[in-house]
């Protein structure tokens, strides 16, 4: 198994995903609110978010890297999920992101996102990460935007109208597309 990294931030843990997250994981899933945006937007059964998460485990032996449980610090309660992918398939490195309903609009997306960013260039050295955010999730348009990223193109992902950001480095010079 592929060694997961532990990341902190003020008010967040950020831990590998295990099966005593599943329950919260996939009530979470199974709730159409939060699986909207995300795939084909169809909330999943228990099965199939058991299904999840081992792909997201097994991203980081194949990868090495992927998804995060996000923990908050002072109780440990399981809020979402955050971290980086790239499937086959997958324009580049994507930041991404998913929240309990309840703990959204605390900016812990944003807190989550500033962590595994700096991740991304300290640990893996990434010329640019991306995020796909389906046109229309304002709120997730505003976490990209926060964290610093370009919208740099309007593409067609997996069948729906998505928006690219681009982040960079914060050591590059000149920012662009591409």
């Amino acid at each position: 198994m592929a060694d997961i990294p532990v990341l902190e931030t003020p008010r967040l843990r950020l831990t590998a995903l295990t099966e005593r997250h599943f329950d919260d994981y996939a009530a979470m899933l199974a709730d159409a609110d939060s699986t909207r945006w995300i795939g084909d937007g169809q909330p999943l059964d228990r099965m199939n978010a058991w299904r999840s998460m081992a792909m997201l485990l097994g991203h980081w032996a194949l990868r090495g890297c992927g998804m995060w449980a996000i923990e908050l610090k002072d109780t440990g309660e399981f809020i979402g999920r955050a971290g980086l992918m790239k499937p086959e398939g997958w324009p580049d490195l994507e930041l991404g992101w998913m929240l309990k309903p309840e703990h959204r609009h605390h900016g812990y997306a944003t807190e989550a996102g500033e962590a595994i960013l700096d991740y991304a260039w300290k640990q893996m050295h990434a010329q640019r990460v991306i995020s796909l955010v389906r046109i229309g999730n304002e709120a997730s348009d505003h976490v990209a935007e926060r964290l610093g990223g370009e919208h740099i193109d309007n593409i067609d992902f997996l069948g729906g109208a998505t928006h690219l950001f681009a982040y960079y480095p914060p050591h590059r010079a000149v920012r662009r597309a591409g």
